[in-house]
């Protein structure tokens, strides 16, 4: 019976593991790298992002995310932000930022500390939490959490956001 048990419990957290999707690829010491499958770029840096959303008049996407802890963090990442579609989308018209709040992965000091001031700076209260801010830094559209929305629907409602703030 304790064989049957102990078998039954590796068996279910072998398949809980094999629900969880990838985590989106950071690279913090070139500021960039490709998430899985795709050709989408994500910093850590935010003030380095903001300084080249200004050069390059781009927006910038936040992407505040417990993605080691936070489930609907997980889905959003899977299903919206690693996909081709938000890949097409934000190509030419953003930077994006990763802003990860982790409670088990390893995460330098400097970037705790840059990611809790950027949290109390926004009001977060909630994750995920998607910021879009124009290329001067000004915040033009939030969504805190996340209810399944497919790609084209995330898109839709940012490009709403942006289309009410011009």
């Amino acid at each position: 019976m304790k064989k049957f048990a102990g078998l039954l419990v590796l068996g279910l957290f072998a398949a809980g593991l094999a629900t969880v999707p990838p985590p989106r690829a950071v690279d913090a010491q070139a500021g960039a790298a490709a998430a899985k499958g795709t050709d989408i770029k994500w910093t850590e840096d935010y003030k380095a992002a903001l300084e080249t959303a200004k050069k390059d008049k781009k927006m910038v996407l936040l992407d505040f995310t417990g993605s080691d802890w936070c489930p609907p963090c997980k889905a959003l990442n899977a299903t919206v932000l690693t996909s081709d579609a938000f890949a097409q989308w934000t190509k030419d018209t953003f930077v994006l930022v990763d802003l990860d709040y982790p409670r088990a992965k390893p995460q330098d000091d400097a970037t705790k500390k840059q990611n809790a001031d950027l949290a109390k700076q926004y009001g977060i209260e909630g994750y995920p939490t998607i910021i879009i801010l124009n290329s001067d830094g000004k915040e033009i559209g939030r969504q805190v959490g996340y209810g399944g929305e497919k790609p084209d629907e995330f898109i839709a409602a940012r490009e709403k956001e942006i289309k009410a703030a011009k």
